[in-house]
């Protein structure tokens, strides 16, 4: 019999767990069939690979010997497997960017297509910063363009190479007709244990930033009563209807019903950060692509202080949906749903519109705020084509249909 790599991956297994029992249930076999297979690598090798005894299996020297080789090998070729795949998947030339909700990714897009015309941009968006940093370790995206909560680390630390594109305190979204955004200037901070009355709403994510924010509360006195989560334009919806308030980036747009504070003291904090694989082809460009997002961050930045996307940056600029709109607004693509400056345009043989695009949501909830050109739905806006799903942490749904949030998972914060 010839020797293979699932044979070198059962004596590993074997010798990880301690026992045949062990290992079987990893290996997803019955003890007797895994004890049948190590008995014909053993008879292939030429001998004894373990000896049995009370407290399991214990490693003899020849078994010893096989070990050290199967652990460098079976690494080695599964690190060979993931570099063919990756230099097969990533093609003609071109970038493959990946993000969450956020301006971020199209003004990302934005900048490439002005910097390189004609070379193909695509996007990919999650709500999951792991499952991007996963697809870029794996070689089905180039760049990953996510964020992170305070200092902790990236998705893929050991496989990808990271670096940071700004940092921004976390504010507060509140309704316009909220006590504490009539009393408070449009700069002045407001404690986070002002809000402890409050009911609390933001979008799923997969870091610690639930748990920071729920550490941040406790030092502040309170511990938050109920938190709904949601997708970006629910959560923009529940704040501007009083229902709730909301965390948000710098980087939030100018919305209408809402407005934004700083928290004093900065409690919290989230990092913008763009992550490539070091053996990659578009690493000799991850330097330039740096450059372009933090450029991007700096312009959203004064989109959100400035009210506006127009070169004069108040209200008076027009489009104030949201940068989830960016490259509508700009000129990069079409959208369905797409609200207040952006036209809605009738296509040859359809239904004339009246008014308003009939998918667009209702003008006081802004669709897709949170990513390129919004997140979900048929032209990635969220929260169109059927009822918001909407959970209170830790209850049953209030109401299905898509977008439905998930219970007990880590928060993120909206809006860049």
């Amino acid at each position: 019999m010839d020797l293979e790599l699932r044979h070198l991956k059962i004596v590993r297994a074997v010798a990880d767990a301690g026992s045949l029992t062990r290992a079987a249930t990893v290996l997803g076999l019955a003890q007797p069939a895994l004890s049948a297979q190590l008995k014909r690598v053993e008879r292939a090798l030429g001998g004894t690979l373990f000896v049995r005894g009370r407290e399991g299996v214990r490693a003899t020297a020849l078994g010893e010997l096989v070990l050290e080789r199967a652990r460098v090998l079976l690494p080695a070729v599964c690190e060979l497997q993931e570099e063919a795949q990756r230099f097969a998947r990533q093609g003609a030339q071109g970038y493959r960017l990946g993000g969450t909700h956020g301006p971020l990714l199209g003004g990302l897009v934005d900048r490439l297509a002005d910097e390189e015309p004609g070379v193909p941009v695509t996007t990919y968006t999650s709500w999951s910063e792991r499952e991007v940093a996963g697809s870029v370790a794996e070689g089905r995206l180039d760049f990953a363009l996510v964020g992170v909560c305070g200092e902790s680390a990236p998705p893929e630390p050991g496989r990808l190479a990271w670096m940071e594109v700004a940092r921004d305190p976390v504010h507060v979204m509140l309704a316009e007709e909220h006590p504490l955004a009539l009393e408070r200037a449009p700069r002045d901070e407001v404690e986070l244990a002002e809000l402890a009355a409050e009911a609390w709403t933001d979008v799923p994510g997969d870091g610690c930033f639930g748990d920071c924010f729920a550490a941040a509360c406790v030092r502040a006195g309170f511990t938050p009563a109920c938190v709904y989560e949601t997708d970006t334009a629910s959560c923009v919806h529940l704040v501007q209807v009083g229902r709730a308030v909301g965390l948000c980036r710098a980087t939030f747009p100018a919305t209408p019903g809402v407005v934004t504070r700083p928290l004093a003291g900065t409690p919290l904090v989230w990092r913008h950060v763009l992550g490539w694989h070091p053996a990659a082809r578009v690493a000799a460009r991850a330097v330039e692509v740096l450059g372009h997002a933090r450029a991007a961050h700096a312009e959203a930045l004064g989109r959100a202080a400035g009210g506006g996307l127009g070169p004069e940056g108040g209200s008076g600029s027009g489009f104030r949906s949201g940068s989830g709109f960016r490259g509508v607004a700009v000129g990069r693509a079409v959208a369905c749903g797409v609200v207040r400056a952006v036209r809605c345009v009738g296509l040859p043989g359809a239904a004339p519109l009246r008014g308003r695009c009939p998918r667009a949501p209702a003008p006081q909830t802004p669709a897709g705020l949170g990513g390129p050109a919004g997140l979900g739905g048929p032209a990635g806006l969220s929260g169109l084509g059927g009822s918001v799903g909407l959970r209170e942490r830790g209850s049953a749904p209030i109401r299905g249909g898509a977008g439905t949030g998930r219970v007990g998972q880590p928060l993120g914060v909206a809006g860049g």
